[in-house]
Protein backbone atom coordinates (compact mmCIF):
# COMPACT_ATOMS: atom_id res chain seq x y z
CA UNK A 1 0.00 0.00 0.00
CA UNK A 2 1.42 3.23 -0.93
CA UNK A 3 2.29 5.66 2.04
CA UNK A 4 -0.15 8.21 -0.51
CA UNK A 5 -2.90 6.52 0.15
CA UNK A 6 -2.77 6.98 4.09
CA UNK A 7 -1.95 10.79 2.76
CA UNK A 8 -5.27 11.44 1.22
CA UNK A 9 -7.32 9.83 4.08
CA UNK A 10 -5.30 11.87 6.58
CA UNK A 11 -5.87 15.03 4.26
CA UNK A 12 -9.86 14.63 4.65
CA UNK A 13 -9.87 13.93 8.29
CA UNK A 14 -7.97 17.10 9.07
CA UNK A 15 -10.14 19.42 7.05
CA UNK A 16 -13.39 18.12 8.51
CA UNK A 17 -14.86 18.74 11.83
CA UNK A 18 -17.43 16.19 12.13
CA UNK A 19 -16.91 13.24 14.45
CA UNK A 20 -19.10 10.60 11.34
CA UNK A 21 -17.48 11.86 8.82
CA UNK A 22 -13.75 11.11 10.46
CA UNK A 23 -15.42 8.15 11.48
CA UNK A 24 -15.97 7.14 8.00
CA UNK A 25 -12.60 7.90 6.03
CA UNK A 26 -11.39 5.60 9.01
CA UNK A 27 -13.66 3.06 7.93
CA UNK A 28 -13.22 3.43 3.88
CA UNK A 29 -9.07 2.99 4.94
CA UNK A 30 -9.14 -0.05 6.39
CA UNK A 31 -11.14 -1.81 4.45
CA UNK A 32 -8.70 -1.43 2.09
CA UNK A 33 -5.32 -1.68 3.95
CA UNK A 34 -3.64 -5.73 3.81
CA UNK A 35 -4.49 -7.62 7.34
CA UNK A 36 -0.43 -7.49 7.50
CA UNK A 37 0.24 -3.99 7.62
CA UNK A 38 -2.85 -2.83 9.57
CA UNK A 39 -1.34 -2.36 12.63
CA UNK A 40 1.26 -0.32 11.45
CA UNK A 41 -1.64 1.77 9.55
CA UNK A 42 -3.17 2.30 13.33
CA UNK A 43 -0.32 2.95 15.06
CA UNK A 44 0.92 5.79 12.22
CA UNK A 45 -3.11 7.19 12.35
CA UNK A 46 -2.55 7.43 16.13
CA UNK A 47 1.22 9.44 15.18
CA UNK A 48 3.03 6.93 16.99
CA UNK A 49 5.17 3.69 16.07
CA UNK A 50 4.58 1.57 18.87
CA UNK A 51 1.68 1.59 22.02
CA UNK A 52 2.44 4.30 24.57
CA UNK A 53 4.20 1.67 27.05
CA UNK A 54 6.74 0.81 24.89
CA UNK A 55 8.48 4.12 25.42
CA UNK A 56 9.69 3.86 21.91
CA UNK A 57 9.80 7.72 20.56
CA UNK A 58 10.52 8.69 17.34
CA UNK A 59 12.98 11.05 18.95
CA UNK A 60 13.36 14.23 16.58
CA UNK A 61 14.25 17.87 17.37
CA UNK A 62 12.87 20.47 14.89
CA UNK A 63 16.16 21.63 14.59
CA UNK A 64 17.23 18.08 13.52
CA UNK A 65 13.97 17.91 11.18
CA UNK A 66 15.09 21.20 9.34
CA UNK A 67 18.38 20.11 8.65
CA UNK A 68 17.60 16.91 7.14
CA UNK A 69 14.38 19.03 5.07
CA UNK A 70 17.11 21.44 3.78
CA UNK A 71 19.42 18.49 2.89
CA UNK A 72 16.42 16.51 0.80
CA UNK A 73 15.37 20.08 -0.80
CA UNK A 74 18.96 20.88 -1.80
CA UNK A 75 18.74 24.51 -0.31
CA UNK A 76 20.04 26.19 3.70
CA UNK A 77 18.53 25.56 6.89
CA UNK A 78 18.00 29.08 6.81
CA UNK A 79 15.58 29.23 3.83
CA UNK A 80 13.28 26.31 5.88
CA UNK A 81 13.93 28.44 9.20
CA UNK A 82 12.56 31.66 7.70
CA UNK A 83 9.52 29.99 5.71
CA UNK A 84 8.68 28.11 9.26
CA UNK A 85 8.22 31.36 10.81
CA UNK A 86 5.37 32.27 7.87
CA UNK A 87 3.83 29.21 8.49
CA UNK A 88 4.31 28.13 12.03
CA UNK A 89 4.05 24.44 10.67
CA UNK A 90 6.90 22.41 9.37
CA UNK A 91 4.82 19.85 7.86
CA UNK A 92 3.57 22.78 5.16
CA UNK A 93 7.24 24.20 5.20
CA UNK A 94 8.11 20.90 3.85
CA UNK A 95 5.05 20.40 1.29
CA UNK A 96 6.38 23.66 -0.23
CA UNK A 97 10.07 22.83 -0.89
CA UNK A 98 9.70 19.30 -1.88
CA UNK A 99 8.70 18.58 -5.66
CA UNK A 100 6.18 15.38 -5.79
CA UNK A 101 7.60 12.17 -5.93
CA UNK A 102 7.49 9.65 -9.27
CA UNK A 103 8.25 6.87 -7.20
CA UNK A 104 6.33 7.20 -3.66
CA UNK A 105 7.14 4.88 -0.67
CA UNK A 106 4.97 2.34 0.52
CA UNK A 107 3.50 2.54 4.22
CA UNK A 108 5.41 -0.64 5.06
CA UNK A 109 9.00 1.84 4.36
CA UNK A 110 7.56 4.98 5.64
CA UNK A 111 7.18 2.89 9.02
CA UNK A 112 10.19 0.81 9.02
CA UNK A 113 12.27 3.95 8.19
CA UNK A 114 11.03 5.72 11.17
CA UNK A 115 11.27 2.47 13.67
CA UNK A 116 15.09 2.76 12.32
CA UNK A 117 15.33 6.29 13.15
CA UNK A 118 13.70 5.40 16.61
CA UNK A 119 15.97 3.20 17.65
CA UNK A 120 19.10 4.75 16.17
CA UNK A 121 21.65 5.40 19.31
CA UNK A 122 24.73 6.44 20.25
CA UNK A 123 27.85 7.99 18.84
CA UNK A 124 26.93 9.51 15.11
CA UNK A 125 23.04 8.59 15.95
CA UNK A 126 22.30 12.62 15.51
CA UNK A 127 23.87 12.46 11.58
CA UNK A 128 22.25 8.87 11.20
CA UNK A 129 19.05 10.04 12.21
CA UNK A 130 19.18 13.04 9.81
CA UNK A 131 20.42 11.24 7.00
CA UNK A 132 17.91 8.72 7.22
CA UNK A 133 15.12 11.13 7.37
CA UNK A 134 16.74 13.31 4.38
CA UNK A 135 16.78 10.21 2.29
CA UNK A 136 12.81 9.26 3.09
CA UNK A 137 11.81 12.94 2.26
CA UNK A 138 13.54 12.98 -0.68
CA UNK A 139 12.04 10.10 -1.84
CA UNK A 140 8.42 10.91 -0.56
CA UNK A 141 8.09 14.87 -1.51
CA UNK A 142 5.33 16.89 -1.55
CA UNK A 143 2.48 16.17 0.67
CA UNK A 144 3.70 12.69 1.67
CA UNK A 145 6.50 14.95 3.38
CA UNK A 146 4.18 17.33 4.65
CA UNK A 147 3.03 14.35 7.18
CA UNK A 148 6.10 12.58 7.48
CA UNK A 149 7.68 15.32 9.28
CA UNK A 150 4.48 16.18 11.64
CA UNK A 151 4.65 12.36 12.25
CA UNK A 152 8.39 13.03 13.39
CA UNK A 153 8.07 15.72 15.40
CA UNK A 154 4.78 14.56 17.34
CA UNK A 155 2.59 16.78 15.60
CA UNK A 156 0.28 14.66 13.42
CA UNK A 157 -2.68 16.76 14.88
CA UNK A 158 -5.38 14.62 13.39
CA UNK A 159 -7.28 14.63 16.61
CA UNK A 160 -8.37 10.73 16.36
CA UNK A 161 -9.63 9.67 19.53
CA UNK A 162 -8.83 5.81 20.24
CA UNK A 163 -12.22 4.94 20.32
CA UNK A 164 -13.20 6.31 17.27
CA UNK A 165 -10.45 4.13 15.60
CA UNK A 166 -12.56 0.92 17.59
CA UNK A 167 -15.98 2.19 16.18
CA UNK A 168 -14.26 2.18 12.43
CA UNK A 169 -12.70 -1.40 13.48
CA UNK A 170 -16.22 -2.47 14.51
CA UNK A 171 -17.68 -1.16 11.83
CA UNK A 172 -15.48 -3.09 9.49
CA UNK A 173 -14.67 -6.69 11.32
CA UNK A 174 -17.68 -6.71 13.63
CA UNK A 175 -21.05 -7.16 13.86
CA UNK A 176 -23.27 -4.39 15.68
CA UNK A 177 -22.73 -3.25 19.30
CA UNK A 178 -21.88 -6.54 20.88
CA UNK A 179 -18.48 -6.73 18.72
CA UNK A 180 -18.00 -3.02 19.64
CA UNK A 181 -18.20 -4.28 23.72
CA UNK A 182 -15.87 -7.10 22.69
CA UNK A 183 -13.12 -5.34 20.62
CA UNK A 184 -12.99 -2.60 23.22
CA UNK A 185 -12.44 -4.59 25.84
CA UNK A 186 -9.72 -6.68 24.11
CA UNK A 187 -8.43 -2.72 23.94
CA UNK A 188 -8.71 -1.81 27.55
CA UNK A 189 -7.26 -5.24 28.74
CA UNK A 190 -4.33 -4.65 26.32
CA UNK A 191 -3.61 -0.71 25.87
CA UNK A 192 -2.32 -1.58 22.01
CA UNK A 193 -4.88 -0.29 19.03
CA UNK A 194 -2.11 -2.00 16.64
CA UNK A 195 -2.74 -5.53 17.84
CA UNK A 196 -6.46 -5.10 18.00
CA UNK A 197 -6.39 -4.28 14.76
CA UNK A 198 -4.29 -6.75 13.69
CA UNK A 199 -5.98 -10.01 15.34
CA UNK A 200 -9.33 -8.12 14.03
CA UNK A 201 -8.04 -8.46 10.40
CA UNK A 202 -6.23 -11.46 10.31
CA UNK A 203 -8.40 -13.91 13.32
CA UNK A 204 -11.88 -11.95 13.49
CA UNK A 205 -14.03 -12.03 16.30
CA UNK A 206 -13.07 -15.55 17.87
CA UNK A 207 -9.50 -13.99 17.71
CA UNK A 208 -10.25 -10.82 19.47
CA UNK A 209 -12.21 -13.00 22.39
CA UNK A 210 -8.74 -14.85 23.00
CA UNK A 211 -6.70 -11.32 23.28
CA UNK A 212 -6.26 -11.54 27.03
CA UNK A 213 -4.23 -9.61 29.80
CA UNK A 214 -0.58 -10.35 29.21
CA UNK A 215 1.82 -9.50 32.35
CA UNK A 216 4.19 -6.40 30.71
CA UNK A 217 1.34 -4.96 28.66
CA UNK A 218 -0.78 -2.54 30.79
CA UNK A 219 -4.71 -2.80 31.58
CA UNK A 220 -6.16 0.65 31.04
CA UNK A 221 -7.53 1.34 34.73
CA UNK A 222 -10.81 1.31 35.88
CA UNK A 223 -12.15 4.61 36.82
CA UNK A 224 -14.52 5.93 39.78
CA UNK A 225 -17.62 7.79 39.31
CA UNK A 226 -18.42 10.53 43.08
CA UNK A 227 -20.94 11.71 44.47
CA UNK A 228 -21.30 14.17 47.23
CA UNK A 229 -24.28 12.74 49.06
CA UNK A 230 -23.32 9.37 51.10
CA UNK A 231 -26.96 8.16 51.56
CA UNK A 232 -26.94 8.03 47.89
CA UNK A 233 -23.61 6.83 47.69
CA UNK A 234 -25.10 3.50 49.94
CA UNK A 235 -28.30 3.68 47.37
CA UNK A 236 -26.17 3.24 44.43
CA UNK A 237 -24.14 0.74 45.75
CA UNK A 238 -27.19 -1.67 46.94
CA UNK A 239 -27.15 -0.50 50.93
CA UNK A 240 -23.66 -2.51 51.41
CA UNK A 241 -20.30 -1.47 50.23
CA UNK A 242 -16.67 -1.50 51.00
CA UNK A 243 -14.92 1.19 51.79
CA UNK A 244 -11.43 2.43 51.04
CA UNK A 245 -9.32 4.89 52.21
CA UNK A 246 -8.55 7.44 49.11
CA UNK A 247 -4.90 8.37 49.12
CA UNK A 248 -3.17 11.51 47.62
CA UNK A 249 -0.81 9.73 45.80
CA UNK A 250 0.20 8.76 41.89
CA UNK A 251 -1.71 5.93 41.05
CA UNK A 252 0.15 2.72 39.81
CA UNK A 253 -0.12 -0.69 37.81
CA UNK A 254 2.79 -2.87 38.65
CA UNK A 255 3.38 -5.56 36.65
CA UNK A 256 5.41 -8.91 38.21
CA UNK A 257 7.12 -11.35 35.85
CA UNK A 258 9.01 -13.70 37.46
CA UNK A 259 11.78 -11.28 39.02
CA UNK A 260 11.01 -8.61 36.48
CA UNK A 261 8.85 -5.90 37.89
CA UNK A 262 7.17 -2.87 35.41
CA UNK A 263 5.66 -0.11 36.68
CA UNK A 264 3.06 1.68 34.32
CA UNK A 265 1.33 5.17 35.18
CA UNK A 266 -2.29 5.70 35.33
CA UNK A 267 -1.80 6.90 31.32
CA UNK A 268 0.27 3.70 30.60
CA UNK A 269 3.55 5.60 30.64
CA UNK A 270 6.19 3.00 32.05
CA UNK A 271 7.80 4.87 34.99
CA UNK A 272 9.93 1.65 36.24
CA UNK A 273 13.08 4.34 36.56
CA UNK A 274 11.60 6.10 38.41
CA UNK A 275 10.16 3.89 41.66
CA UNK A 276 13.36 1.45 41.73
CA UNK A 277 12.46 1.17 45.71
CA UNK A 278 8.99 0.20 44.27
CA UNK A 279 10.52 -2.50 42.23
CA UNK A 280 12.39 -4.10 45.28
CA UNK A 281 9.06 -4.20 47.20
CA UNK A 282 6.56 -5.67 44.54
CA UNK A 283 9.65 -8.06 43.66
CA UNK A 284 10.29 -9.34 47.48
CA UNK A 285 6.25 -8.58 48.79
CA UNK A 286 4.11 -10.31 45.92
CA UNK A 287 3.91 -14.24 46.28
CA UNK A 288 3.43 -14.92 42.60
CA UNK A 289 5.31 -15.49 39.60
CA UNK A 290 3.31 -13.36 37.25
CA UNK A 291 0.89 -10.65 38.62
CA UNK A 292 -0.81 -7.50 37.86
CA UNK A 293 -1.63 -5.28 41.52
CA UNK A 294 -3.23 -2.21 41.26
CA UNK A 295 -1.61 0.18 43.90
CA UNK A 296 -1.65 4.19 45.18
CA UNK A 297 2.30 5.32 45.67
CA UNK A 298 2.28 8.11 48.10
CA UNK A 299 5.01 10.42 49.60
CA UNK A 300 5.89 9.85 53.15
CA UNK A 301 7.35 11.99 56.17
CA UNK A 302 10.21 9.74 57.83
CA UNK A 303 10.25 11.74 60.88
CA UNK A 304 6.47 12.17 61.55
CA UNK A 305 5.21 9.26 59.64
CA UNK A 306 2.40 11.61 57.80
CA UNK A 307 1.55 11.46 54.73
CA UNK A 308 2.86 14.27 52.10
CA UNK A 309 0.44 15.89 49.29
CA UNK A 310 1.13 14.44 45.71
CA UNK A 311 3.62 17.78 45.00
CA UNK A 312 5.75 15.90 46.91
CA UNK A 313 5.74 12.92 45.09
CA UNK A 314 5.81 14.72 41.55
CA UNK A 315 9.45 15.07 42.99
CA UNK A 316 10.45 11.24 42.14
CA UNK A 317 9.04 12.08 38.38
CA UNK A 318 13.04 12.62 36.79
CA UNK A 319 15.62 11.41 34.88
CA UNK A 320 18.54 11.80 37.27
CA UNK A 321 18.89 11.84 41.18
CA UNK A 322 16.90 9.24 41.73
CA UNK A 323 18.76 8.03 44.74
CA UNK A 324 18.80 11.35 46.55
CA UNK A 325 15.17 11.86 45.38
CA UNK A 326 14.09 8.26 47.13
CA UNK A 327 16.11 9.42 50.41
CA UNK A 328 14.48 12.58 50.17
CA UNK A 329 11.32 11.90 49.92
CA UNK A 330 10.30 7.90 50.24
CA UNK A 331 6.83 6.42 49.80
CA UNK A 332 4.80 3.67 51.00
CA UNK A 333 2.35 1.65 48.14
CA UNK A 334 -0.91 1.15 49.15
CA UNK A 335 -2.00 -1.75 47.10
CA UNK A 336 -5.70 -2.26 46.42
CA UNK A 337 -6.63 -4.44 43.35
CA UNK A 338 -4.94 -7.69 41.94
CA UNK A 339 -5.97 -8.00 38.39
CA UNK A 340 -4.26 -11.24 37.32
CA UNK A 341 -2.15 -13.73 38.86
CA UNK A 342 -0.17 -16.61 37.26
CA UNK A 343 -2.40 -17.42 34.27
CA UNK A 344 -5.80 -16.47 35.36
CA UNK A 345 -7.43 -13.12 34.20
CA UNK A 346 -9.38 -11.95 37.73
CA UNK A 347 -10.68 -8.87 36.23
CA UNK A 348 -14.12 -10.45 36.08
CA UNK A 349 -13.64 -11.91 39.41
CA UNK A 350 -16.16 -10.16 41.88
CA UNK A 351 -14.47 -7.54 44.08
CA UNK A 352 -14.66 -9.34 47.49
CA UNK A 353 -13.20 -12.15 45.89
CA UNK A 354 -10.62 -10.26 44.40
CA UNK A 355 -9.26 -8.79 47.80
CA UNK A 356 -9.00 -12.17 49.39
CA UNK A 357 -6.83 -13.26 46.91
CA UNK A 358 -4.75 -9.95 47.37
CA UNK A 359 -4.59 -10.91 51.31
CA UNK A 360 -2.99 -14.08 50.48
CA UNK A 361 -0.28 -12.76 48.26
CA UNK A 362 1.14 -9.89 49.72
CA UNK A 363 3.44 -9.85 51.95
CA UNK A 364 3.03 -6.51 54.22
CA UNK A 365 6.08 -4.60 55.65
CA UNK A 366 6.63 -1.02 56.82
CA UNK A 367 6.37 0.61 53.02
CA UNK A 368 4.38 -1.61 51.26
CA UNK A 369 0.29 -2.18 52.41
CA UNK A 370 -2.77 -3.33 51.85
CA UNK A 371 -5.09 -0.09 51.54
CA UNK A 372 -7.66 0.37 54.53
CA UNK A 373 -10.86 -1.36 53.88
CA UNK A 374 -13.96 -1.93 55.72
CA UNK A 375 -17.49 -3.31 54.56
CA UNK A 376 -20.17 -0.51 55.40
CA UNK A 377 -23.98 -1.17 55.17
CA UNK A 378 -25.27 1.83 57.52
CA UNK A 379 -25.19 5.83 57.04
CA UNK A 380 -23.65 6.44 60.80
CA UNK A 381 -20.43 4.01 60.18
CA UNK A 382 -19.58 5.60 56.66
CA UNK A 383 -19.83 9.02 58.10
CA UNK A 384 -17.32 7.95 61.01
CA UNK A 385 -14.60 6.07 58.58
CA UNK A 386 -15.27 9.05 56.35
CA UNK A 387 -14.26 11.61 59.27
CA UNK A 388 -11.69 9.18 60.63
CA UNK A 389 -9.94 9.03 56.87
CA UNK A 390 -9.48 13.16 57.01
CA UNK A 391 -7.68 12.99 60.21
CA UNK A 392 -5.17 11.18 58.91
CA UNK A 393 -4.75 13.80 55.91
CA UNK A 394 -6.33 11.66 53.40
CA UNK A 395 -8.48 12.69 50.93
CA UNK A 396 -11.49 10.56 51.41
CA UNK A 397 -12.68 7.17 50.68
CA UNK A 398 -13.73 5.36 47.69
CA UNK A 399 -16.83 3.06 47.84
CA UNK A 400 -16.94 -0.16 46.00
CA UNK A 401 -19.72 -2.08 44.66
CA UNK A 402 -19.41 -5.77 46.41
CA UNK A 403 -22.15 -7.66 44.42
CA UNK A 404 -21.71 -10.67 42.15
CA UNK A 405 -21.18 -7.89 39.65
CA UNK A 406 -18.30 -6.10 41.01
CA UNK A 407 -16.05 -6.81 38.11
CA UNK A 408 -12.89 -5.07 37.24
CA UNK A 409 -13.93 -2.81 34.07
CA UNK A 410 -10.81 -1.81 32.74
CA UNK A 411 -11.15 1.45 31.05
CA UNK A 412 -14.48 2.07 32.14
CA UNK A 413 -16.01 4.79 34.70
CA UNK A 414 -19.04 3.33 36.19
CA UNK A 415 -21.15 3.16 39.86
CA UNK A 416 -19.33 0.23 41.16
CA UNK A 417 -16.65 2.63 42.26
CA UNK A 418 -17.37 5.83 43.58
CA UNK A 419 -15.47 8.81 45.14
CA UNK A 420 -16.24 10.20 48.50
CA UNK A 421 -13.90 13.52 48.98
CA UNK A 422 -14.59 16.12 51.82
CA UNK A 423 -14.56 18.79 49.60
CA UNK A 424 -17.47 18.09 48.28
CA UNK A 425 -19.27 19.21 51.14
CA UNK A 426 -18.94 22.89 50.62
CA UNK A 427 -19.23 25.04 48.04
CA UNK A 428 -16.42 24.42 45.51
CA UNK A 429 -13.69 23.90 47.49
CA UNK A 430 -12.87 20.60 45.46
CA UNK A 431 -10.84 21.30 42.54
CA UNK A 432 -11.45 20.37 38.94
CA UNK A 433 -8.98 18.97 36.25
CA UNK A 434 -10.25 20.76 32.91
CA UNK A 435 -8.78 20.19 29.56
CA UNK A 436 -7.51 23.16 27.86
CA UNK A 437 -9.10 23.23 24.13
CA UNK A 438 -8.51 26.87 23.31
CA UNK A 439 -7.15 29.90 24.06
CA UNK A 440 -7.17 34.23 23.89
CA UNK A 441 -4.77 36.70 23.09
CA UNK A 442 -3.61 38.86 26.24
CA UNK A 443 -3.68 42.23 26.63
CA UNK A 444 -1.50 44.93 28.14
CA UNK A 445 0.93 42.97 30.55
CA UNK A 446 0.34 39.62 29.19
CA UNK A 447 0.36 41.03 24.96
CA UNK A 448 3.27 38.69 24.47
CA UNK A 449 1.41 35.06 25.68
CA UNK A 450 -2.42 34.18 26.16
CA UNK A 451 -4.35 35.83 28.66
CA UNK A 452 -6.85 32.89 29.20
CA UNK A 453 -7.45 29.59 28.37
CA UNK A 454 -11.00 28.12 27.16
CA UNK A 455 -11.35 25.35 29.96
CA UNK A 456 -13.56 22.30 29.02
CA UNK A 457 -14.56 18.65 30.93
CA UNK A 458 -15.09 15.44 29.77
CA UNK A 459 -18.48 14.32 28.49
CA UNK A 460 -17.88 10.41 28.42
CA UNK A 461 -21.61 9.56 27.09
CA UNK A 462 -20.84 11.03 23.64
CA UNK A 463 -16.76 10.94 23.68
CA UNK A 464 -16.51 14.94 23.75
CA UNK A 465 -15.28 17.93 25.80
CA UNK A 466 -17.80 20.59 26.77
CA UNK A 467 -16.87 23.57 27.39
CA UNK A 468 -17.49 25.18 31.18
CA UNK A 469 -15.25 28.29 32.07
CA UNK A 470 -12.28 30.82 30.71
CA UNK A 471 -9.57 30.93 33.57
CA UNK A 472 -6.55 33.63 33.13
CA UNK A 473 -6.47 33.76 36.83
CA UNK A 474 -3.66 31.76 39.31
CA UNK A 475 -1.52 31.92 36.33
CA UNK A 476 2.21 32.90 37.65
CA UNK A 477 4.47 35.28 35.43
CA UNK A 478 6.55 32.13 34.66
CA UNK A 479 3.22 30.19 33.84
CA UNK A 480 2.10 32.95 31.34
CA UNK A 481 5.57 33.00 29.70
CA UNK A 482 5.46 29.26 29.09
CA UNK A 483 1.90 28.35 27.26
CA UNK A 484 2.69 29.43 24.26
CA UNK A 485 5.80 27.11 23.86
CA UNK A 486 3.65 24.52 26.26
CA UNK A 487 0.40 24.54 24.16
CA UNK A 488 2.55 24.50 21.14
CA UNK A 489 2.56 21.03 19.65
CA UNK A 490 -1.17 20.76 20.20
CA UNK A 491 -2.43 24.04 18.54
CA UNK A 492 -4.87 23.35 15.29
CA UNK A 493 -6.56 25.65 12.89
CA UNK A 494 -9.90 25.01 14.00
CA UNK A 495 -12.13 23.91 16.58
CA UNK A 496 -10.95 20.33 17.18
CA UNK A 497 -14.38 17.55 16.25
CA UNK A 498 -14.68 16.58 19.59
CA UNK A 499 -14.72 19.92 21.57
CA UNK A 500 -18.57 21.82 22.01
CA UNK A 501 -17.97 25.27 22.42
CA UNK A 502 -20.23 28.43 21.45
CA UNK A 503 -17.20 30.46 21.82
CA UNK A 504 -14.42 31.67 19.15
CA UNK A 505 -10.75 31.09 20.31
CA UNK A 506 -7.77 32.81 19.34
CA UNK A 507 -5.88 29.40 19.21
CA UNK A 508 -7.60 25.88 19.31
CA UNK A 509 -5.71 23.39 20.92
CA UNK A 510 -5.77 19.27 20.55
CA UNK A 511 -7.81 17.93 24.10
CA UNK A 512 -4.74 16.84 25.78
CA UNK A 513 -3.18 18.91 28.61
CA UNK A 514 -4.99 18.66 31.88
CA UNK A 515 -4.75 21.53 34.43
CA UNK A 516 -6.53 21.49 37.68
CA UNK A 517 -8.79 24.62 38.39
CA UNK A 518 -10.63 25.61 41.27
CA UNK A 519 -13.63 27.84 42.08
CA UNK A 520 -15.83 29.82 43.53
CA UNK A 521 -19.11 28.12 42.93
CA UNK A 522 -20.91 26.34 39.98
CA UNK A 523 -23.32 28.19 38.18
CA UNK A 524 -25.70 28.43 34.89
CA UNK A 525 -24.56 29.47 31.87
CA UNK A 526 -26.19 30.79 28.49
CA UNK A 527 -22.61 30.36 26.30
CA UNK A 528 -20.93 26.85 28.29
CA UNK A 529 -21.83 23.51 27.14
CA UNK A 530 -21.58 21.83 29.98
CA UNK A 531 -24.67 19.85 31.03
CA UNK A 532 -26.71 21.56 28.52
CA UNK A 533 -30.36 21.65 28.67
CA UNK A 534 -29.52 19.14 31.42
CA UNK A 535 -30.60 21.17 34.25
CA UNK A 536 -31.99 24.56 32.64
CA UNK A 537 -33.39 24.84 29.41
CA UNK A 538 -31.21 26.53 26.80
CA UNK A 539 -28.18 26.54 29.69
CA UNK A 540 -25.48 25.20 30.78
CA UNK A 541 -23.15 24.65 33.67
CA UNK A 542 -19.88 27.41 34.29
CA UNK A 543 -17.42 27.59 37.06
CA UNK A 544 -17.78 31.41 38.84
CA UNK A 545 -14.50 33.51 39.26
CA UNK A 546 -12.12 29.87 38.19
CA UNK A 547 -8.77 30.39 39.61
CA UNK A 548 -5.39 27.76 38.23
CA UNK A 549 -4.24 25.74 41.13
CA UNK A 550 -0.56 25.46 39.70
CA UNK A 551 -1.19 22.22 39.41
CA UNK A 552 -0.54 20.74 36.03
CA UNK A 553 -1.85 17.12 35.50
CA UNK A 554 0.69 15.79 33.33
CA UNK A 555 -0.24 12.62 34.97
CA UNK A 556 -3.90 12.37 33.55
CA UNK A 557 -5.52 12.21 30.08
CA UNK A 558 -8.13 14.24 28.68
CA UNK A 559 -10.23 11.40 28.97
CA UNK A 560 -9.28 11.46 32.62
CA UNK A 561 -10.60 14.94 33.12
CA UNK A 562 -13.60 15.50 35.00
CA UNK A 563 -16.92 14.26 34.02
CA UNK A 564 -20.20 16.01 32.57
CA UNK A 565 -22.25 13.92 35.29
CA UNK A 566 -19.32 14.72 38.45
CA UNK A 567 -20.16 18.58 37.64
CA UNK A 568 -23.66 17.86 37.46
CA UNK A 569 -23.78 15.87 40.82
CA UNK A 570 -21.42 19.06 42.37
CA UNK A 571 -24.10 21.61 40.79
CA UNK A 572 -27.17 19.23 43.00
CA UNK A 573 -24.87 18.84 46.38
CA UNK A 574 -24.58 22.63 45.88
CA UNK A 575 -28.21 23.42 45.55
CA UNK A 576 -29.28 21.01 48.51
CA UNK A 577 -26.86 22.78 51.28
CA UNK A 578 -27.80 26.52 49.98
CA UNK A 579 -31.98 25.13 50.01
CA UNK A 580 -30.49 23.57 53.63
Amino acid sequence: MLYRELVKVYKKIEETTKRLEMTSFLVDLIKKTPPDIIGRIVYLTQGKLYPDYEGIEIGMAEKMVIKALAKAAGISALQIDNDLKKTGDLGETARKFLNPSQKPPQVTEVFNILDQIAKTTGEGSVEKKIGLLSDLLSRAGGEEAKYIVRTVTGKLRLGIADMTILDALAIVYGKGKESREIIERAYNNTSDLGTVAETLAKKGLLGIKKLGIIPGKPLRAMLCERLADPAEILEKLGGRCAVEYKYDGERIQAHKIGQEVVLFSRRLENITYQYPDIVELVRGNLKADKAIIDAEVVAMNPETGEMRPFQDLMHRRRKYGIKEAMEEYPITLFVFDILYIDGKDLTQTPYLKRKEILRQVLKEGENIQLAKTEIVSDLETLEKIFELSIEEGLEGLVCKSISPSSVYQAGSRGWLWIKYKRDYKSEMIEPVDLVVVGAFYGRGRRRATYGALLLACYDEEKDMFRTITKCGSGFTDQDLALLPKKLKPYEIKHKHPRVDSQLKCDRWFTPTVVIEVIGAELTLSPIHTTAWSRIKKDAGLAIRFPRFTGRWREEKSAEDATTVSELVEMYEAQLKKIKK
